[in-house]
């Protein structure tokens, strides 16, 4: 491993390398920033094999353009696409980037927004169940979304005009966009042809994509401890936490051994928090993850204080004792299937596309019994809350002061995505991680008061805010 022999003088210049480009996969001459490529630039022959030898990954870096190529053992439906207000993209937004993409292809050195939108709008018209119409506001909101995410990632760069002019009015507003061909085609590199798949198994790597054998059984995964050892590492810097319990049982067994966290420590500089039931990689820094928790914001904030009061539920030895249930089965395979169901069946070269292998059925009576959790019922969530915006409710933001079933929904989901919840019928399942946020401690901090104007002894007091330890 190059990292263990790079000075420490210069290891966390390398960690911090390691860092962005695990976080971003793709980094420009201008994203994340400017500063980001000739890091990389810099330590690239040593990263290279590094990623390789820890990961199976492959670094391929030329002098506009970084780019990562994972391997993915599975579908994560947190790690979506956002627009630049951090709302997540949806069904159209996905469709006008690919569309995007696949006329910048075709494209000269520059083209115009307009220019840009008829393309788009034709291809669009060859698939079923998307269109383009830029006499609707809300098309042309998401193909300016989708614009953006390319000019943030520098695939384009604006050379004149106004996206959110012509969004606002085509006929009056414009824009022109220089084309990065390096960046364009850094961006869409799957590791097979879209067209020779029948399902989106076939883009992940494991035994899911392995055909069966003449008795339709599919074969067991590789046990060679080195491939076995590169997805517990995958799972440590994908996953907030790796629970040994979702793991087979050669992969529990590498991440006991000490030195699978440790390489990755040395790799990222992140602290590898180990407990019983699995591992966490804290980010002290805050910049390779992509959602950070404990975090700042009303719905953050809302999240921790209410992953305390679980936390305390759950250790209360006076309460009634919780029910224990197992964690419902993935979700992986449900998205699977509604992402094979959008596959357009007339852009599959059938003669040479992957048929997909069923998974055999696990034996009931083989391996270890399934873990229980606390479950929480949805009343009692609903409770905490409100009591929660009963006690701090004045210092949330407006949006959340009468929305408290959102506000909910939102604290939830976002413990759901760190993997210290798990969303079941009827309430949700306490997974082993929430412990280390019990005991939560909240001070009220008051802004300090000023006098307020035109009066001479009346005082404004500012907003408080709550602020966690």
């Amino acid at each position: 491993m190059r990292a263990r022999e790079i000075p420490s003088l210069a290891l966390d210049s390398y960690q911090r390398a390691a860092r962005i480009i695990l976080s971003n996969h793709l980094v420009t001459q201008t994203y994340p920033d400017r500063i980001a490529l000739p890091l990389l630039r810099r330590w690239a022959t040593e990263l290279r094999e590094d990623l390789l030898e820890l990961f199976g990954y492959r670094l391929e870096v030329t002098e506009t353009t970084a780019r990562l190529f994972t391997v993915t053992d599975r579908l994560d439906p947190t790690a979506a696409a956002r627009t630049g207000t951090d709302r997540t993209f949806d069904r159209h937004r996905y469709a006008y980037l690919a569309l995007c993409l696949a006329a910048l292809g075709r494209a000269g050195n520059q083209i115009t927004l307009s220019e840009l939108a008829d393309h788009v709008a034709a291809d669009a018209t060859q698939i079923d169940g998307v269109e383009l119409s830029t006499e609707r506001a809300a098309d042309r909101d998401a193909f300016v979304d989708a614009v953006g995410w390319l000019a943030a990632r520098g695939a384009i760069a604006l050379a004149d005009g106004d996206a959110g002019g012509w969004a606002a009015n085509p006929s009056a507003g414009e824009a022109l966009y220089d084309i990065d061909r390096s960046v364009v085609v850094a961006l869409f590199r799957p590791p097979r042809a879209l067209q020779h798949l029948t399902s989106i198994r076939g883009l992940l790597a494991g035994p899911e994509v392995q055909p069966a054998d003449e008795d339709g059984l599919v074969p067991d995964r590789p046990t060679d401890p080195r491939e076995t050892a590169r997805r517990v590492r995958r799972a440590l810097v994908e996953r907030p936490v790796v629970y040994a319990d979702e793991l087979d049982d050669d992969e529990r067994l590498q991440l006991a051994l000490p030195r699978t966290a440790a390489d990755v420590e040395v790799l990222t500089g992140l602290a590898a928090e180990r407990r019983a039931e699995g591992i966490a990689l804290i980010d002290t820094s805050g910049r390779m993850s992509d959602l950070r928790f404990p975090s700042t914001g009303t719905v953050a904030q809302v999240a921790l204080l209410l992953a305390g009061e679980i936390a305390d539920r759950v250790l209360d030895p006076d309460a009634s004792e919780l029910v224990r249930v197992p964690a419902p089965q993935s979700r992986t395979a449900a998205l699977i299937d509604a992402l094979d169901g959008a596959i357009p069946a007339a852009g599959v070269f059938q003669g040479l596309a992957e048929e997909p292998s069923d998974d055999p059925a696990p034996d009931p009576g083989s391996g270890p019994e399934p873990a229980l959790f606390p479950l929480i019922d949805d009343a009692w969530i609903a409770a905490a809350v409100a009591e929660l915006v009963r006690r701090y409710g004045r210092t949330f933001a407006a949006q959340w002061q009468a929305d408290h079933d959102g506000l909910r929904e939102q604290a939830v989901a976002l413990l759901d995505k760190q993997r210290l919840l798990r969303r079941t019928e009827g309430g949700v399942l306490v997974l082993p991680a929430l412990a280390r946020y019990r005991g939560v401690v909240v001070n009220v901090r008051d802004r300090a008061s000023q006098p307020e104007l035109f009066t001479d002894d009346a005082e404004l007091a500012a907003p408080s805010e709550p602020v966690e330890k």
